[in-house]
């Protein structure tokens, strides 16, 4: 049985946790690149990663990252157009893609008919990775977040979507969001060599004692991420830390 080994990064506020996560991240793309001249990294929507974007698309952290040598890919994605307010294609495009020198980033087409969108989507993925049947991505970083809920990405607890082994994306509803979504699965999660958690506010603290016991038998999404063989970093504030 695989183990995987939690790194906790307890930081003062919402901008330093942004800056833990920009350092891990660069390290991750400039050890991908010396390795395999290629960083692949799948993002996430939400408001939370919204620092973390600004930063990495300011001066010095922009030019930390080689762009010309990095594909962005996506974790979810909201069934809506591009240019929706709840894109999460558009966040990352705002904040972060038009802001660098990023030209290879491949979004979840939300406007297409769902289960159409994730065979599209599971298509790209394993052309671009070069896939067997059977085989799942391996992004080095994909960037998660964790609802008040305990879900991540687009698989919510309960949701047949949580247990499917055989896709790479599967598309998705949740009637509490009332908005149908496509997300990565959990094998595909699993799979990466790193996976990046990012939580605040007092809010997340009653789910993160949950979301952090990897020696209990996984209840939520969240707790379900455990990647085989690659890392796996929780990056909180202190008030989703002492609630």
């Amino acid at each position: 049985m695989s183990i995987t080994h939690l790194s906790l990064y307890v930081t003062a506020d919402e901008q330093a946790m942004a800056e833990e996560a920009a350092r891990i991240i660069v390290a991750m793309s400039k050890e991908a690149i010396a390795k395999r001249n290629l960083f692949t990294i799948a993002l996430s929507g939400g408001d939370t990663p919204i620092p973390l974007f600004r930063l990495l698309a300011s001066p010095v952290w922009a030019k930390a990252i080689d762009w010309s040598k990095t594909v962005v890919y996506w974790v979810d994605e909201r069934c809506v157009p591009p240019e929706g307010e709840r894109s999460h294609y558009r966040l990352a495009r705002t904040e972060l893609l038009s802001r660098v020198d990023a030209t290879r980033f491949y979004r979840m087409k939300g406007e297409d008919h769902p289960e159409a969108a994730a065979l599209a989507y599971a298509k790209l993925l394993a052309d671009h990775f070069c896939l067997m049947p059977g085989e799942f991505p391996r992004f080095d970083c994909i960037l998660l977040g964790v609802g008040t809920d305990g879900h991540t990405g687009g698989l919510f607890a309960g949701d047949p979507a949580l247990s499917n082994t055989n896709d790479i994306v599967a598309d998705v509803f949740n009637p509490q969001q009332k908005v149908p979504r496509l997300t990565l699965t959990m094998p595909v999660l699993n799979n990466a060599r790193c996976c990046i958690f990012l939580a605040s506010g007092r809010v997340k603290n009653h789910i993160l004692s949950t979301a952090l016991n990897l020696m209990a038998a996984p209840v939520l999404p969240a707790q379900m991420v455990r990647p085989h063989n690659g890392k796996l970093c929780w990056i909180i504030d202190q008030n989703a830390y002492q609630g």
